[in-house]
């Protein structure tokens, strides 16, 4: 099957330097961008439903920069102050940096781990006296919840962004020979939107294994799937595949 025109479920880059201009142009397919997926804050109204106060705990643990930036647009617009000596426990240092958008960077109250959950327990085991709070997108996972519990850990967690699908017509996705996927929601987000979807001779490829699982689970085939051995990237795989049935 010859491949001509490509959709990543992602927004465009913003560099010019994106390996998918580089595919585009070495193997004259035509690449566009289309997030199936958008992210939006929870209203004041919404979170005191929760009935959550922020104020009553010592640190704070952030999952990703939306978190971030959820996090402190609600308090705010609740008019809560953040105390200077409270203390933020991060997934990874880039998001621990991210931080600076909205508070003074000190070493001392800033902790992160390595991009996994499992990475933080060590820091949540040195500091297992402090209240934690953990603001949540509708999407979590219990996780971090049953570390907390395990190292009988005070916290509590809420909902204060969510995952939504953008809309678009069902007739967009006809004229592209192949969709690659990033995320679970993205395959909810296309029978969301295309209910009757068929896949027929349409390429679907994706990035990870719970995506992966998700697009099995919803009676697809999926013709490419990263990382691999040879692909630790979703370009990398592209570039490779696009190699093999060009030949072909």
């Amino acid at each position: 099957m010859k491949v001509n025109k490509i959709l990543v479920s992602q927004p465009k880059p913003t560099t010019e330097k994106s390996p998918y201009f580089d595919i585009a142009e070495k193997h004259r397919v035509q690449i566009d961008f289309r997030s199936f997926i958008k992210v939006e804050g929870l209203t004041a109204k919404e979170f005191r439903q929760q009935k959550v106060s922020i104020p009553g705990h010592t640190a704070i643990v952030f999952l990703s920069r939306h978190a971030i930036d959820y996090f402190f647009t609600l308090c705010k617009d609740l008019r809560v102050t953040i105390p200077d000596d409270m203390k933020y426990f991060c997934l990874s240092e880039t998001i621990s940096l991210y931080i600076q958008k909205y508070v003074q960077y000190r070493k001392r109250k800033v902790f992160f781990g390595n991009g996994h959950i499992q990475d933080l327990a060590p820091l949540f085991a040195k500091h297992k006296n402090e209240r934690y709070f953990v603001p949540m997108s509708n999407l979590n996972n219990d996780e971090l919840c049953k570390m907390f519990d395990a190292y009988g850990i005070e916290h509590s967690q809420a909902e204060m962004y969510r995952t939504v699908s953008n809309d678009f017509d069902p007739e967009f996705i006809d004229q592209y020979d192949m969709l690659i996927f990033f995320s679970p929601h993205g395959i909810e987000s296309l029978f969301k939107n295309v209910p009757n979807f068929e896949q027929g001779d349409k390429l679907i490829a994706c990035f990870g294994k719970v995506t992966a699982d998700a697009i099995r689970n919803a009676g697809l085939r999926l013709d490419l799937e990263a990382p691999t051995v040879e692909a630790t990237s979703m370009t990398a795989a592209l570039d490779q595949y696009l190699a093999k049935i060009q030949k072909q």
